[in-house]
């Protein structure tokens, strides 16, 4: 029987495929739970969109209008992950590109996946043109994918923080334009986060390998000093 230790290449795909999976199957179940009690808006829901329905500001306003724009469409679909796979190649981490287009694009999938299944309906007071089906939000899904994706690739507490606040601005910028219920946004990110954990488990190993070259690299020249 082998008795040795894991290695850290096989420790770095079980806490992501683990923590992945959980997620995803609450994004589903919690999908699984709108449907069956009829797709009506939990109490929450309501309150939050009326609380959202009684304030109005220009600046808040203009802001979601904003993170509309760049949390979908042509923003989302070419600039992000062109963008993000030119920076990580121009950092010479090919499987960091790989796995980031593959994170956005899987994580987009699942939540039109999702969408067709539950066909939620959207608040009535919604102030933007917006595609079939409520649960989950896209937009929050494409926050938690792009936030977990820079957390897997790099791992340092401010980039973490960086990405909760996005998510969290995104999720209040949808209620806030009445795009989504509360627990739409909750579901998003649940989803994007939870499959971009599964694709991270699949690229442990070719990532990890990845960081220690870069960083191998980086210590190399200053040692010649």
């Amino acid at each position: 029987m082998d008795t040795a230790p894991p290695t850290p290449d096989r420790r770095a795909w079980a806490v992501p495929l683990v923590t992945g999976l959980i997620l995803v199957a609450l994004a589903v179940g919690l999908g699984a739970w709108i449907f069956v009690r009829g797709n009506e808006p939990f109490d929450i829901d309501a309150d939050w969109n009326i609380l959202l329905a009684g304030w109005s500001s220009p600046v808040v306003t203009g802001f979601s209008q904003f993170m509309n724009v760049v949390g979908a469409g042509w923003f989302s679909i070419a600039v992000v992950p062109l963008g993000g796979a030119l920076l990580m190649i121009l950092l010479r981490r090919p499987w960091g590109a790989l796995f980031l287009v593959l994170s956005l694009a899987a994580s987009a999938a699942g939540v039109q996946v999702l969408k067709q299944t539950f066909g939620r309906a959207r608040p009535e007071d919604i102030l933007v043109m917006s595609d079939y089906g409520s649960y989950p939000s896209g937009h929050a899904g494409n926050a938690a994918t792009v936030a977990t994706i820079a957390v897997v690739l790099f791992p340092r507490l401010w980039v973490g923080i960086a990405g909760a606040a996005w998510v969290l601005l995104m999720a209040f910028s949808r209620t806030y334009l009445h795009a989504h219920w509360l627990s739409d946004t909750l579901g998003g990110a649940l989803l994007g986060a939870g499959v971009t954990l599964l694709l991270a488990a699949a690229f442990a190993v070719p990532l990890a390998r990845e960081r220690k070259r870069r960083a191998d690299a980086a210590v190399a020249p200053a040692s010649l000093l």
